[in-house]
């Protein structure tokens, strides 16, 4: 048996990663997919923790290498998923989410069609902006920017399997949750936990 992989996909500032780690930290059997990027750190942000910060030129000695299951430029910054790295935990049992644009989601579904697929919506374009000059981690011009690729992203969102509507953080969570939990419940995930118990036809 394996694990299932969880592709997360939003735009930015609509908190996919707040609900993603929080998800993390009361599932066990869940795990996060660090991937690889060429942005520079922000303040506080761990080398191998929240992603494995590389050049551009490490970024395209991996793809020469073929060590990602995809990659993507976003915002002007490559991001990248190691596919040895998905596998290893998928053969561990482990739920893997993967947070990754509409574009690195298309490649994902591509080669692992059974992954499943989370869109998290802020609850208006007006909301996410208040959201991203709340984080204090952007100028003006880049806010703009972003929004803008926040149309663009949510143009895609029919490409997924679930919605999200972020409003409430809490009841977010809750769908997240429930979204993972009704994957274990499929009966090929099950099957092997009860087999040996019961004499089935």
């Amino acid at each position: 048996m394996t694990g299932q992989i969880f592709i997360v996909s939003a735009p930015s500032g609509a908190g996919k990663s707040s609900l993603v780690n929080a998800l993390i930290k009361e599932e066990d059997s869940v795990c996060l997919s660090i991937s690889h990027t060429t942005r520079l750190p922000r303040p506080g942000e761990i080398d191998g923790k929240e992603y494995f910060f590389v050049t551009r030129d490490n970024f395209n000695q991996l793809i020469q290498q073929n060590v990602f299951l995809e990659y993507a430029e976003v915002y002007g910054n490559f991001y990248g998923t190691s596919a040895h790295t998905i596998r290893d935990q998928l053969a561990q049992n482990k739920d893997v989410m993967l947070e990754i644009d509409w574009q690195g989601a298309r490649q994902v579904k591509k080669i692992f069609p059974n992954a499943v697929s989370i869109f998290v919506l802020p609850p208006s374009l007006e909301t996410l902006k208040h959201r991203l000059i709340g984080r204090g981690k952007d100028s003006e011009e880049v806010i703009n920017q972003r929004l803008e690729a926040a149309k663009d992203d949510i143009s895609h969102e029919s490409e997924f399997d679930y919605a999200i509507i972020n409003e409430d953080f809490n009841t977010a969570l809750e769908d997240l949750k429930a979204i993972v939990r009704s994957q274990k419940c499929r009966r090929d995930r099950q099957y092997p936990n009860y087999m040996n118990l019961f004499v089935l036809r």
